[in-house]
């Protein structure tokens, strides 16, 4: 991981992700949270204030200490006890079946075998389970898939890894994953090519 990507990008994402817009899609995708959750990407912890009161528990994942450090204040400030609880989405440190409920807000895009991590949030999932999700992902029209391959390349150095062009959906049930709902929409006031965003639920079965 470049020196960019640990200590330069957690403070660009910290400002970058806390929009108007953002901050809607965080309080949509945390609804009906419940029970012990596990929290892909947790980042500079933008999600914490949307938790509703019957999350019990966040175990929280992020590879980037300097977005842990970031999150002090929100942290101290949520009434849901947070554990800093792994580094890596593809290897979960967790026993099987031992969490209600997954979490997970633009991080597939970064994530290198975002398969893997699905999988892994199939394993640590009780059957039922849910994971919430909002993700950056392949656009449905071919001109603006045309320009996601375009900037990819800058998006992946300037973004620390972040696709524009994944498939959410097909990830998610290749992972293991039982889509439930999902919707798509494009972020208003961004280049359509960025702002291609997938909500929604999907469940182990």
């Amino acid at each position: 991981m470049s020196r960019y990507s640990e200590r330069v990008f957690p403070h660009l994402m910290n400002k970058v992700m806390d929009t108007a817009q953002t901050r809607h899609v965080r309080a949509e995708v945390c609804a009906g949270l419940a029970g012990d959750v596990v929290e892909i990407g947790f980042g500079t912890g933008h999600n914490l204030p949307y938790l509703p009161s019957t999350v019990t528990r966040v175990r929280a994942v992020e590879p980037l200490g300097v977005g842990v450090r970031l999150a002090a204040d929100r942290i101290a400030a949520s009434p849901v006890p947070v554990e800093i609880s792994g580094l890596d989405g593809q290897a979960l440190p967790f026993e099987d079946e031992s969490a209600d409920m997954v979490l997970c807000t633009w991080s597939l895009c970064s994530i290198p075998d975002p398969e893997k991590a699905v999988r892994e949030m199939a394993r640590v999932l009780r059957p039922g389970g849910a994971v919430h999700f909002a993700e950056h992902g392949l656009a449905p029209d071919v001109g603006v898939v045309r320009w996601q391959r375009r900037v990819n390349p800058v998006q992946r150095v300037l973004a620390a890894g972040c696709h524009l062009d994944r498939d959410v959906p097909g990830i998610l049930t290749r992972g293991g994953l039982e889509v439930k709902q999902v919707d798509h929409r494009y972020e208003k006031g961004v280049p359509r090519a960025i702002g291609s965003l997938f909500t929604g639920i999907a469940v182990r079965p």
